[in-house]
């Protein structure tokens, strides 16, 4: 209309501003992809780990790229664990509880609503309550550096199990993959790896062997388990 004031074309700065938004909101996008198409995946792990968390970050790295499987979250009763930082290193939750928390019922019900499917302990050092077993029977699997039933139990972890392997002067030691149940070590033999004892050999000597162990067999074996793959019970 005659006499109407054409708008005004935005401002360099406006244009501007808008093209950072919009980077901005894509950048964040792009973050959110891989939480995004974990949550797609029909298999859901949540790791459990109260130390260092080698183990968890060899079985993060081994199912970065499966088309099923996804570890979403480490979650730990230690809140200066080391596997902590691993889980934001690799984009993952990173959650801490207490005692109290652990053993709510409420704890695994809420764990079950947020689509976890598996729960794997890494180093994890609590005996997990019946609530939570009740929530994912059959579906909890644990890692211990002996052969089962030697030198398992309430206790017995880490430096201490291979101690006890040095002082009982066996020829071989290894890991056992097990399910877990209301007892410590005890729940059903998923598989069993060995490695030698060599005279002389310091506790720590056995510990390397055992973690090359753990770390090569540990991740093959649960997706075994996930996938109800028949697992060779031995190597």
């Amino acid at each position: 209309m005659p006499g109407q004031e054409k708008p005004r074309p935005p401002s360099f700065f406006a244009r501007q501003d808008k093209l950072l938004h919009f980077v901005c909101n894509q950048v964040a996008y792009l973050r959110r992809l891989p939480v995004i198409c974990h949550l797609m995946k029909p298999y859901q792990l949540a790791i459990f780990s109260s130390g260092s968390g080698t183990n968890a970050e060899a079985i993060i790295r081994y199912f970065q790229e499966h088309p099923t499987v996804a570890v979403r979250a480490i979650f730990s009763n230690n809140p200066e664990a080391f596997a902590l930082r691993r889980a934001e290193t690799f984009q993952l939750e990173a959650r801490v509880f207490n005692r109290q928390q652990f053993l709510e019922p409420a704890f695994g019900e809420h764990l079950a609503a947020e689509g976890f499917t598996h729960l794997v302990l890494a180093g994890f050092l609590w005996l997990l309550p019946p609530t939570l077993l009740r929530v994912f029977p059959h579906h909890i699997v644990n890692i211990h550096p002996s052969l089962l039933p030697k030198f398992g139990g309430q206790g017995m972890y880490g430096m201490r199990v291979h101690e006890a392997v040095r002082k009982s002067g066996d020829s071989q030691t290894g890991i056992t993959i097990h399910e877990v149940n209301e007892q410590y070590d005890a729940g059903k033999i998923l598989f069993q790896a060995r490695c030698a004892v060599l005279p002389g050999d310091q506790p720590e000597d056995i510990a390397r062997r055992v973690h090359t162990l753990e770390h090569r067999y540990y991740p093959r074996v649960i997706e075994q388990w996930v996938l109800q793959v028949p697992v060779t019970p031995s190597a």
